[in-house]
Order: structure tokens, then sequence, then C-alpha cells
């Protein structure tokens, strides 16, 4: 880690470096705790608000100083440097789009396995749920398409990390769970286009909820976590 690049704010540099790297099912990296407990109320207080179900560009969203250092951390060169020590990989040319998710309605096609897209080169999942008494909704590491062949799975409690090499079998989804489902994901991308392109149609989305007749057929449509 370069000597000049200034110190995280909140994340927990040693939890996420001494993270283990799992090669089953794929890449994949699991920290308990990348955000110390002792920031769990300061940072949820200045969390954003998100009243609807999917996920929403953080550009659009407003939040809090204390919630803002944590992003600050997520976006910073030295978060990705321990990104890329973890996974042996360059991601210099790779910018970084992120997106949040609030709230889940429990509808059968929430959660649905997916791998994600082919232009996400390493994905980064945060959990900000300040608790999850549900044993669905757990974000699952998948072996196949088939959301119960888990390999590993965890509650999207505050401060819990995972990170995975995109490939064409990185599988992950949850079990569909009405509750406040708090989520932030990061993604290193192929192209300044594509984050573009997300944030584009994560803002018409939020327009288009707020609509009440296309907000009940978003409600029901097919939707992807990453």
């Amino acid at each position: 880690m370069a000597q000049s690049e200034p110190p995280f704010q909140l994340l927990d540099e040693a939890a996420i470096a001494a993270a283990e790297l799992r090669r089953d099912p794929y890449d994949f990296s699991f920290v308990e705790q990348a955000i110390p407990l002792q920031y769990k109320q300061p940072v949820l207080a200045d969390a954003p608000q998100i009243p609807d179900r999917g996920s929403y560009a953080l550009p659009a969203l407003r939040y809090g100083p204390q919630f803002g250092r944590v992003v600050q951390d997520l976006l910073s060169t030295r978060f990705r440097h321990l990104v890329e020590a973890k996974f042996d990989m360059d991601l210099s040319d790779c910018p970084p789009v992120v997106v949040m998710m609030g709230n889940t309605t429990g509808h059968y096609n929430e959660g649905y396995a997916h791998p994600d897209s082919k232009h996400k080169i390493v994905t980064v999942l945060v959990g900000f749920s300040p608790e999850w008494p549900y044993a669905r909704g757990r974000l699952r590491v998948l072996r196949s398409a088939d959301r119960e062949d888990v390999a590993f799975e965890f509650a999207p409690e505050f401060g819990r990390m995972l990170m995975f090499r995109v490939c064409d079998h990185s599988w992950h989804g949850f079990l569909p769970q009405k509750g406040q489902r708090m989520s932030l994901q990061l993604c290193y991308v192929d192209s300044e286009w594509y984050v573009r392109r997300e944030y584009w149609r994560h803002t018409l989305s939020a327009v288009a909820k707020s609509i009440p007749g296309l907000r009940q057929v978003i409600d029901w449509a097919p939707r992807k976590i990453g």
C-alpha cells in the first residue's frame, strides 16, 4: 500500500486484508465486520432513506457525513488496492459504479440467481441492515442457478462484506423475504460507458417508481441484485 494514500476513515483495513480468498465455487472473500460495530449507529443514522424496493444509483441519493465516509473509503484507491491484492489482478482501468438497495417486498421474483453482467469485473457487497432476523433473504453464494444450491450465505447486516470475481458461473441470489434490506453494491466495471448506463438505468427506474401505476408493474417485474 502506497504511503501517500490516506488511511481509511471507517473501514477495517486489517479485517479486509486478512479475509480468506475462497475458490469454491468461484473466487470470493467474506469479511465478517468490514466496518467496526462502534460506527453502526452514526453510520446508519446518516444512511440514505430508500422507501421502495429495487436498487438506486448512489449519486441520486442523499446521505449524511458518516455514511459518506464509508463511501469515500470504498471509492478510494486504497480500497481498490486491497481488492486487487485479494484477487491478484489490476483494476486501475476499471471504474467503480455504486448502487444501493433499501427494501425487499418478499415477491417471488426478488433475489433470483444470476452471475452478474459480463461488464462487471469484481463485485463488492456491503450490508447496512440494522439487523436481519429472518432465515430467508440471506445472500447466497451459489453453485448453480438453483437458489437452493448453496455454497455460502450470510445475513445482509451492518458491516458484512462479500467480494467476488465475476465470471460466467459466479451465481448468487437470495430467497424472497419482506424487510428493510439495506445493502450497497460496488462494482469495478470495464468502461465509463457502462457506469453512465447503469446510473441512467437506475435513475430512470427511480422516476418510474414514483408513478403509482408503473410502480405496481415494477414491483412484480423480474429484477437483478447485481
